[in-house]
């Protein structure tokens, strides 16, 4: 694994979104007197709505030696409340038919919900008990800790899991950013309720959330509901948040030992975070570098030329406040070394050589054709909006 340093052109991707999806893409935004943020947007097709709430409560926020403790907190939700148990919390969502899951980044907690517009009140009851009166039973949590140890043991066998989390390690020494979500199976045998309840008293407050609401209900209706339902969640006092310092690693070369016919290649260096002006332009070389999949360059040089790999891709993922740039690739491990240097050359080359018109205008034209279907669907729509905020 090496980490690179890249010196690229950039292109600046002019575009108008249509009429009809500029205006879905613009939401109204309000702060209810709690401090939560809440962004909507109508949509009367269907007697559907989907609501995407963002908290700060990643995992960048565990403790020293807990890691993995803000993905627990976010799983535990739905499993107990004050006044319902998992079973209940699982049978009133069958019964109503919506959907309700939980997640964990670096940055955020998520939960989602989705259901039929007759069932708004019933399910932003449910929302806001599992949101405000978790109560982390300790069965539960065993439960909890086993599944999540269980997948932690299964993402240490697979060997492109493996070399993903020596990358991060490599890149972001000491950082956050530069550790698992998960956490590892020590921390997460450690952890005690009460560090859960504490955890979720701290960062589950309104002035730390972004709820973004689509689909068939006006932003009156929604914001008179929510104000009612959400009336005893109170802000929380002030947490501090420093901005996550992550600093890359130096350049190395890190080689796994594994008995395996096959070798999982990763070079990738920092990349930038979604605010960066530069992030479409990023875009727009990504894909012809090794985004673009079969007609990206990567793949042209790597596997239609030279039959070194059955797949090959380069990826900027842009969060926050970092972000990395990486190419992936598996191939047999006599031809590791002659992989890596033509992906390589295939960096040094979009770097150092301006790209041509019509390559170029082939990559705009396929992103600005696919730019609509990433908000097909309320959800995305939603989680789009949450993001952006």
């Amino acid at each position: 694994m090496k980490k690179l340093i890249l010196v690229f052109l950039s292109w600046t991707l002019l575009a108008s979104a249509p009429p009809v999806l500029e205006a879905r893409l613009t939401p109204k935004r309000s702060v209810l007197e709690n401090g939560m943020v809440l962004l909507t947007s109508e949509e009367r097709a269907l007697p559907m709505i989907t609501l995407n709430l963002l908290i700060k409560a990643g995992s960048r926020y565990d403790p020293q030696g807990r890691e993995g403790l803000a993905n627990l907190a976010a799983r535990l939700l739905t499993y107990g409340t004050r006044s319902r148990t998992a079973l209940q919390i699982s049978d009133e969502i069958d019964f109503i038919g919506a959907g309700l899951s939980t997640g964990c980044s670096e940055d955020l907690a998520t939960v989602s919900l989705t259901l039929l517009k007759k069932d708004l009140d019933a399910g932003l009851n449910l929302l806001a008990d599992v949101l405000t009166a978790s109560v982390f039973p300790p069965e539960e949590i065993d439960r909890q800790k086993k599944s999540v140890i269980a997948s932690i043991r299964a993402r240490d066998e697979e060997p492109g899991a493996i070399a993903q989390t020596k990358f991060l390690e490599a890149l972001f020494p000491g950082s956050p950013y530069g550790r698992p979500v998960e956490g590892t199976e020590g921390a997460v045998e450690r952890m005690e309720r009460a560090e859960l309840v504490e955890f979720h008293g701290r960062f589950y407050r309104p002035n730390r959330a972004i709820l973004a609401v689509v689909g068939d209900v006006s932003h009156q209706e929604i914001t008179e509901r929510l104000a009612k339902v959400f009336q005893s969640w109170d802000r929380g006092g002030a947490v501090e948040e420093p901005v996550p310092s992550a600093s890359p690693g130096p350049a190395n070369s890190i080689r796994i030992q594994k008995n395996l016919t096959q070798a999982n290649i990763i070079i990738g260096h920092e990349g930038v975070p979604r605010s960066h002006p530069d992030y479409y332009a990023i875009q727009v070389m990504d894909y012809i570098l090794g985004g673009g999949g079969f007609s990206s360059r990567l793949m042209d040089s790597v596997r239609n030329e030279r039959g070194l790999a059955y797949s090959v891709y380069s990826m900027f993922d842009a969060g926050k406040y970092v972000g990395t740039f990486q190419v992936t690739m598996q191939t047999k491990n006599e031809s590791a070394d002659e992989a890596i240097r033509i992906a390589i050359e295939e960096i040094r080359r979009i770097r150092e050589q301006r790209v041509g018109e019509e390559e170029l205008q082939a990559a705009k034209d396929y992103l600005i054709g696919s730019f609509p279907l990433r908000f097909d669907t309320n959800r995305r729509l939603a989680g789009f909006f949450a993001q952006v905020e």
